[in-house]
């Protein structure tokens, strides 16, 4: 019995470590995707040897961050609630939810590695769950029908894209940025 409480507790160890060390990388690497695994391990609080252990390659490592990431797409999007109300105001939720990702979801668009990577291949729950929303917003009437499913997609992508970007190098206060990028979503999907 004590030693699965030992086990248990290594492995909690082994997640908060591997956790802070992805966590750290996205902060790090969205501000200079140049930096090196010494870097990340002094970011995350650990010596380069454990950044080692958990991810022997940089390409191991940002594979984490891509699952990561996904993680917290699909969180987001389970907070957005799209179901709730109209499709277009719940696009909107959505978008707000996803601009808190900026960092981790910057770093995807920026990467080549990441950009490329596999993971992205999979159509996700998430990615259903919005395009059945945007359909059921052309059904109700609260979006343009003339805007197919994965032009909208593509859409909300940039316009976040738009924003991070804003708030990252005009230093526009991130609320001013999410402001005028749901404002500009709201205008884009009016029918």
């Amino acid at each position: 019995m004590g030693e699965d409480r030992a086990v248990a507790a290594e492995s909690g160890t082994r997640a908060r470590t591997r956790r802070a060390i992805v966590q750290a990388a996205v902060a790090l690497l969205a501000g200079d995707p140049t930096a090196s695994l010494g870097d990340v391990a002094a970011a995350a609080g650990v010596g380069r040897t454990t950044v080692h252990r958990y991810f022997p390659e940089r390409s191991d490592l940002l594979a984490a961050i891509g699952a990561d990431v996904l993680e917290k797409v699909a969180a987001a999007t389970e907070r957005a609630r799209l179901d709730d109300g109209p499709a277009a105001k719940a696009l909107e939720r959505l978008c707000q939810e996803y601009f808190e990702l900026g960092d981790g979801l910057t770093l995807m668009f920026e990467t080549p590695q990441l950009t490329n990577w596999s993971g992205w291949e999979q159509e996700t729950a998430a990615d259903r769950h919005f395009l059945d929303t945007v359909r059921r917003g052309h059904a109700e009437g609260s979006i343009d029908p003339e805007l197919d499913e994965e032009w909208i997609r593509n859409l909300v992508w940039a316009l976040l894209y738009s924003a991070w970007e804003q708030a990252r190098t005009t230093g526009t206060p991130k609320h001013s940025a999410l402001t005028l990028c749901l404002r500009t979503l709201r205008k884009a999907l009016a029918p």
